[in-house]
């Protein structure tokens, strides 16, 4: 049995400085197991009762944490739902061992009673490893807890079970790793050159693979945090990029099919670093169209335009009238901004709405005879004092084009034979 006492130096580095501490005492297996057999008879002869409390109380409190623990255990498993925190806690709970129950009861007896020295130093040791281990499931069972609850909505994703899988074997690493640091460190092994070369090691390892590394927690952090699925459509770059569908998320690498059929790859980290407008997410389409009179046309009926375009736009199914102004004054045009939403966030439905307000729009200005404008400029001719020249002289009709003249007269010769 090895015994420990305040030792205020410099902690052993190696086994071998351990074993030659003042102060610690190494004994076989055998000569352990007779100086806890003495001391516990010299306990029973000389407090009989404290021995025999000690012990009673140990079994109580394992007995009464075994009950704490199927009661928590039953009560959050009656109404929990998977995905949730209490489902969360139930697996946390679950992963709460016997063992640590048991040494936690004995730890607390013998301090109550005051346990012999070498009985002491036993149950600490043990206490110590199992409060190691025991915090060790806790800390795995809950992160592991928290990776299957976000991965929830992806049951059936392999891109999902694969980035799960490649989290639990992270989280178990760097858990039993820190685990057994503090076990050696409390135990009273010097850990520091332990440490020290685990961040050597790490360093090297990520400065070697770096882009792989960053592929890997960025394939991760798309899993996880969700910026878009698969089958979703998705424009990476801006305005300018690529627009295409996703059909698969990798661990290093993300593949889209673009509008025009080829797939696009593209690495995870290099994703991320740009712009992504995702198209999926729509509630609605808003829908702005300009539209353009001549300004020929008269006040009155300007006025009236937004009125009767409101009727048509609300009379199209999934459409909703937002405003329509006369907004500016264009080179060779009325300009009027139309805005309106669609209900649906479907891109054919919107094609759709657009394209009946737009038909229906050009039917009630035809009813109307408001005329659309295009680009066109009118040429006056002005004399010496700038005053603008009439283009017909008075009592003159203005002349037209040859084509249109003849079919005037031929228009008039049918009238007359009639």
């Amino acid at each position: 049995m090895i015994g420990f006492t305040p030792y205020a130096a410099k902690a052993p580095a190696t086994a071998e400085e351990l074993l030659t501490l003042p102060g610690v005492e190494t004994t076989s297996l055998p000569e352990q197991a007779e100086e806890l057999t003495r001391e516990l008879f010299h306990w029973l002869r000389t407090d009989s009762f404290g021995l025999l409390a000690a012990i009673g109380i140990g079994f109580v409190l394992y007995a009464l944490f075994v009950a704490v623990r199927s009661y928590a255990r039953n009560r959050l498993a009656r109404n929990v739902l998977f995905g949730s925190w209490g489902w969360v806690a139930l697996k946390v709970i679950a992963r709460t061992r016997s063992f640590f129950l048991m040494t936690a009861a004995m730890k607390i007896a013998s301090n109550l009673f005051g346990a012999p020295s070498a009985w002491h130093s036993l149950i600490t040791f043990l206490f110590t490893i199992a409060s190691a281990v025991q915090g060790a499931f806790w800390v795995r069972e809950f992160l592991i807890s928290l990776v299957e609850r976000r991965a929830e909505q992806s049951e059936g994703d392999p891109a999902m079970s694969s980035a799960v899988g490649v989290l639990s074997v992270i989280i178990n690493m760097v858990v039993w790793a820190l685990a057994g640091i503090i076990l050696l460190d409390n135990l009273g092994v010097n850990v520091t050159a332990l440490v020290a070369g685990l961040g050597i090691g790490g360093i090297a390892i990520g400065l070697a693979a770096q882009g792989i590394f960053s592929d890997l927690f960025a394939a991760l952090s798309i899993l996880l945090d969700r910026p878009f699925q698969r089958g979703e459509t998705i424009q990476v770059g801006g305005a300018q990029g690529v627009v295409g569908t996703v059909e698969n998320i990798g661990l290093k690498t993300t593949r889209l099919r673009a509008l025009s059929g080829e797939v696009v790859v593209m690495s995870n980290a290099n994703l991320l670093n740009q712009q992504i407008n995702n198209f999926a997410d729509f509630s609605h389409r808003r829908v702005v169209l300009l539209i353009e009179v001549i300004y020929q046309t008269e006040p009155g009926l300007l006025e009236s335009i937004p009125d009767e375009i409101e009727r048509i736009v609300n009379a199209i199914p999934n459409c909703r009238f937002d405003r329509c102004h006369l907004f500016q004054f264009a080179t060779s045009a009325l300009d009027y901004e139309l805005v309106f939403q669609v209900g649906k966030p479907d891109l054919q439905t919107m094609f759709d709405a657009r394209q009946a307000v737009m038909v229906a729009i050009i039917r009630r200005f035809a009813e109307l005879q408001i005329d659309f404008a295009f680009p066109s400029q009118t040429s006056y001719l002005a004399g010496p004092d700038g005053r603008i020249v009439p283009p017909h002289p008075e009592g003159q009709q203005p002349s037209r084009p040859a084509h249109l003249a003849g079919k005037t007269r031929r228009a008039g010769k049918t009238a007359g034979a009639d």
